[in-house]
Formats: structure tokens, sequence, C-alpha cells
């Protein structure tokens, strides 16, 4: 049988022990839970910022693409030619063209301004996911000649119309008359209604058929650009690397990590700030370890005095009290990765729960987009907190277990 080392028996047995100063004890206590919850609270917060930014990126690429083709001036001719050469990556899913445009948009006296956007409603649904959004209505009601437009839920609000309504499109371009310079006019019906809960794209979006929109804008065969869908969009930058040289000078090439930059990087940073912050309750608790191991080698100074004189080196006196605290802090950090987990893994069930125990809603539907608590738990977030929770627990152990190995057994001994 294997016997532990004795700094690893005695630290444990000192644990264990029932203590002569109660108060000790009570702060360890206080001191585990404490860890406990601060890792708890870590890893559901964590989780929750990792869902709403996944959340934030599903919403946004619904209706965005992974990597977007354009031209000089926002003209791309030959667009069959990119689309063909960009799919033969094998990281790329699908190909679609675009015509993105201003124009405003009128009904019964109301008017707001839009991004029109010219699409193949079957290529467009290989790219994005507006199809999977709609109100009301289908992309495929978008037929060249037809003119059928599909518009943002906030946009068609304001505009007070519904499937069947018949709005007016006015183009910025004008056309010269002997009257003078008119704006072109076309009536578009209205096929369908979307809503991806992006008040950007629900107020300012409108979407037509590609023909029409070409011929309304005078662009002949040509598009504003191709949208890529990828297999893996973190790829997104390197393949926009990529296809950069094979597409000549005039061509430019965007990525979401670009064009979005500012959204995930709000939401990177307030993830990396409430790390910090709920970190600080970690480390409030961890160093409330240094409190209850300064009070154990007051009390256990008589035994140090002892095992001292009995040869043991003022490391392994260290080591003892050491693996005292350490052990204070894995217990902590379990019991808090494991509530934590647990917590994070059904955050879906404990808030409705909360909200119907108090009768509140944390985020109502009328006034946020995203009305429940996304939550995304991510192994590597789990490591880390455990990993710097121990760590801190550690470093925590370090000026006690030093006061511990310089204590003087005869002055420990004299009045015992």
């Amino acid at each position: 049988m294997t016997k532990l080392p004795y700094e690893l028996f005695i630290g444990l047995r000192y644990t264990r022990a029932k203590r002569r100063n109660h108060f000790i004890s009570f702060i360890s206590l206080t001191s585990m839970l404490g860890i406990a919850l601060g890792v708890a609270a870590l890893i559901t917060v964590l989780s929750v910022m990792n869902g709403f930014q996944n959340e934030l990126r599903t919403r946004i690429l619904g209706v965005a693409s992974h990597v977007q083709i354009s031209g000089p001036g926002d003209v791309l001719a030959d667009w069959q030619a990119v689309a063909g050469l960009a799919a033969s990556d094998p990281r790329v899913v699908a190909a679609a063209p675009y015509v993105n445009v201003q124009g405003m948009l009128t009904f019964d006296g109301a008017v707001r301004g839009s991004v029109i956007r010219g699409i193949l409603p079957e290529r467009e649904e290989q790219v994005a996911e507006i199809g999977s959004h709609m109100k009301s209505g289908t992309l495929s009601a978008l037929r060249p000649g037809e003119f059928g437009i599909v518009l943002g839920s906030e946009l068609a609000r304001a505009l007070a119309v519904i499937a069947g309504d018949k709005l007016t499109l006015i183009a910025p371009q004008g056309q010269v008359t002997p009257a003078g310079i008119v704006p072109r006019l076309k009536q578009f019906r209205v096929v369908g209604i979307f809503e991806i809960g992006m008040f950007e794209y629900d107020s300012g979006l409108a979407l037509i058929h590609l023909e029409d929109a070409q011929k309304l804008y005078r662009m002949q065969d040509q598009v504003s650009g191709v949208r890529l869908k990828l297999r893996d969009l973190f790829e997104a930058r390197q393949v926009a690397l990529d296809l950069l040289p094979k597409l000549g000078p005039d061509a430019y090439v965007s990525d979401w990590t670009r064009s979005h930059a500012n959204f995930f990087r709000a939401v990177q940073m307030e993830k990396s700030v409430m790390f910090i912050i709920l970190l600080l309750i970690v480390a409030v608790a961890a160093f409330n370890i240094v409190s209850t191991l300064v009070m154990a080698v007051t009390d256990k100074q008589p035994d140090i005095a002892i095992l001292r004189t009995l040869g043991a080196a003022p490391s392994g006196i260290m080591a003892v009290f050491m693996v005292q605290g350490a052990l204070i802090g894995v217990i902590g950090t379990l019991i808090g990765v494991g509530g934590g987990v647990l917590l994070a893994l059904n955050i879906d069930v404990v808030v409705p729960f909360i909200e119907g125990l108090f009768n509140v809603h944390f985020l109502a539907k009328d006034v946020y987009y995203i009305s429940e608590l996304p939550s995304d738990l991510q192994g590597s977030d789990v490591v880390a907190i455990a990993a710097v929770s121990f760590v801190l627990s550690l470093l925590a152990t370090l000026y006690p277990s030093w006061r511990a190995s310089r204590v003087n057994p005869a002055e420990a001994l004299r009045y015992e």
C-alpha cells in the first residue's frame, strides 16, 4: 500500500479535524462558498454572453453575407463568371447576385427611405435565411416582370401596408424630360413581409426581383455584387483574402467580420469586462483563505513546533498549510463548476421560473428583439475559469504557509 507524503496526510487531517476555534471553520466555509458562488456566476454569465453573441451573429448573417464581392462604384459586370470562380473554392457553399440601391417608398401619404435589394429568390435562399423569417408570403412570390416587393416588418408597419397592397417606389435617378428632371416611379405590390429581429433590417430593407431592379435602375445585365455563403463562417476573412488575387484589381472583397465588426467587438468587450468584474468575487473569496490560514497557523503553533523538533523541514510545514488552503479552493471550485454548468444548461427553465415566481419579465418582447436569455456553454470557458480560481486559491496560501514555516519551535513551546 502506497503511503501518502506526510505533508499531504497532515494537511488533509487538519482540514477534516474539528477545530477548537470554530470561527476558523466558519471562515473556511465562507471562503469555499464564496469561491463556488463566483465560479458559478462566471460560468453562467459567460455562457449567456456567448449565447447573445451567437444570436446576434445568426440574426445579422441571416440577412448579410459571409463574404461579399463587388466592383467599382458598386457595379459588377459578368457576375456569373465571378460566382463560378468563387464557387470553385471548396469552402464556398453558395453564391448569389444582388443589386443594392436606395429608394423612397410611399403609400397613402406615408413616405420612408429604404435600401432596395434586388435578388434572385432561388439563389438568395441559399446564402441568407430571410425565407425562414417570413411573417407572410414567400420569397418565391418575387417573379420577374410582376414587380412584387417584400418588406421588413417595421418598414411595413411605418407605411401601414399589408400583403396585397400596392405602393410606389421612387428611384433617386431621374429622367430628363421637356419639363425638367422627373424622378422615376414604379408601382410595386407587397407580396411578403419578413421579421429578422434586427431593427436595422426590419425597418430599412425591401427586396425585389433582380431583373425588376435592373430595369428600374437601368443597370442592364450588371449587378452590385455577389454574396457568398461558407461552410464555416469563421473562415470568411481567409476566404476573402484568397479570392482577392483571383478576381483582379477592380474587385472589392469584404467579409462579415469587417462589415459588422462594431457589433461583435462590443459584445466581446462586454464579455471581457464581465469576466474581470465577476472574477473579483472569486478573488475576494480566495483571499479569505489568507485569514483562514493565518488563524490556523496561530492555532496550530504547538503542533508546528513538535513537527519541527521531529525533523520536519520548513518546506514541509509550508506544504502542509498549502494543502489545507488548496483543498478549500479545489472544493469551492468543483462545487461552483457543477452549479454553474447546471445553471447554464438549464437557463431556459430557471429564468421563466424566476419570472413566474416574482411576476417580472427580464426581456419584454415589446422592448427587446431577443426576448429570451440564450445560453451557449463552452468547455474552454469552464476550464479557464476553474484554472484561474485554483491559481488564485493557491496564491492565497503562500503567505500564511510561509509564516508557518518560520515558526520558532522554542518560542512556540515556551508556555506549553
